[in-house]
């Protein structure tokens, strides 16, 4: 059972996260999942934590850096797949108070979020490499079976894992979100999140734990599969992706993806109603690494100008039928997407028929010219549409455009715009 729309509402007006892959594995700097894919022994993985020690770790630096962003919550991996905790649990040793650091960073950002509203959201894999009571037999993300020593029960370590959550949902004030990940098992159990709805009346919780959760997570690329055809998610969305294209912890010699594909990205799904969780891996010490710093200021440059066409707007590209853009509104205002690079200095948006008061590019705060034009393109139609003119198609090469149009009321279905529908 999902939860309360009112509920909700917060997670579907504050659009863009930022998500941190912290953890032991930072210190090779190779990936996230270096334990299983690199098939190093647990024996001599876990001897990692006598190094852990991130003294440059700054949450409210972290936080800094995504205000400036224009991001509005943050998720932070509080044990990953390699069993290694980031908080003071008192249910495993493996974790962060036994290393040289020596201290709870889940409760340092906690802090840093309640001091200043910032609505904290945390990340918990179901599968874990460490536990003796995980059963690992080599399905997807799992070990290739138990290790010396373990003893597989799947209801021992479900113990376990409430345990931990209850840990993390009564001992670090308000949570708002919570990203499970990796239920290998498939094991259907809502009493796993009714236990935290009723810990933290105001969580939203994903779809990748015991039930269907609130929210679907498509990740990494996701325009390369059916939903790229969508205009409008069914449901509540979150799309997640990280700044670099091999790994989501840190990695030493990354490969990052270009500004303008993440700003696509998250245009993309932002614009068909969509929330955007965008990663970034601190390095050993506890810092971002400058690179993907580099790319969240680019990213900000462009989203601070723009973000008004996404929060409290909706999708609404049904009023069009030209697919090389995307819609969404609020009230009277409608927010042009150009989704595809711009192909030319106009935009025809038909069969929308109705001149705006004003047309004002957002990316530079310009006042376009529009007029409604019967276009050799649509003579057959016999009907005029709108044109949006003068755009600068080369001078912002690299960022997807969004134009703001006004008019004088809300554009209504039908007479000169496209029927409204489901997505």
């Amino acid at each position: 059972m999902g939860n309360s729309i009112a509920v909700r509402e917060w997670f579907a007006k504050r659009r863009l996260g930022l998500f941190m892959h912290f953890g032991i594995y930072s210190i090779k700097g190779w990936h996230e999942q270096d334990q299983m894919r690199r098939h190093i022994p647990r024996a001599e993985y876990e001897t990692l934590i006598t190094q852990f020690n991130p003294v440059a770790f700054d949450a409210d630096d972290i936080l800094d850096l995504a205000q400036s962003v224009g991001m509005e919550y943050v998720c932070l991996t509080t044990k990953h797949h390699d069993g290694f905790c980031l908080w003071d649990t008192r249910m495993t040793d493996f974790n962060v108070m036994n290393s040289p650091y020596g201290q709870d960073l889940v409760r340092q950002l906690a802090d840093a979020c309640h001091r200043r509203g910032f609505p904290l959201g945390l990340y918990y894999s179901v599968a874990d490499w460490h536990h003796p009571n995980y059963p690992n037999q080599g399905r997807h993300h799992e070990l290739p079976g138990p290790e010396p020593g373990d003893d597989p029960d799947w209801n021992k370590y479900l113990a376990f894992l409430r345990g931990q959550v209850r840990e993390l949902c009564t001992e670090y004030g308000e949570i708002r979100h919570f990203f499970w990940d990796m239920n290998v098992p498939k094991q259907i159990d809502p009493s796993i999140n009714e236990m935290l709805r009723g810990l933290q009346p105001q969580i939203v919780i994903n779809d990748r734990g015991f039930d269907a959760g609130d929210f679907g997570t498509p990740e990494r690329e996701y325009q390369k599969d059916d939903t790229d055809r969508v205009t409008r998610f069914a449901r509540l969305t979150e799309a997640c992706n990280s700044v670099g294209t091999q790994s989501w912890g840190y990695r030493e010699d990354e490969d990052y993806y270009s500004t303008e594909f993440l700003i696509s990205s998250i245009d993309s799904v932002m614009a068909k109603g969509g929330n955007y969780l965008l990663n970034v891996g601190p390095d050993r010490t506890g810092r971002i690494p400058d690179p993907a710093v580099a790319i969240l200021e680019d990213i900000g440059a462009w989203y601070r100008k723009v973000r008004e066409a996404y929060g409290e707007s909706e999708p609404a590209t049904e009023l069009t039928t030209n697919r090389d853009v995307l819609l969404t509104r609020r009230d009277n205002l409608l927010y042009v997407h150009l989704a595809c690079p711009a192909k030319c200095d106009g935009v025809a948006l038909p069969p929308i028929s109705q001149e705006p008061l004003r047309a004002v590019l957002l990316n530079t705060g310009e006042t376009l010219r529009t007029r409604v034009d019967l276009l050799p393109v649509h003579w057959q139609a016999g009907t005029k549409c709108l044109v949006i003119k003068g755009l600068p198609r080369n001078m912002l090469a690299g960022e997807t455009l969004v134009i703001r149009l006004e008019f004088d009321k809300p554009l209504a279905s039908g007479a000169g715009s496209a029927p409204e529908s489901g997505g």
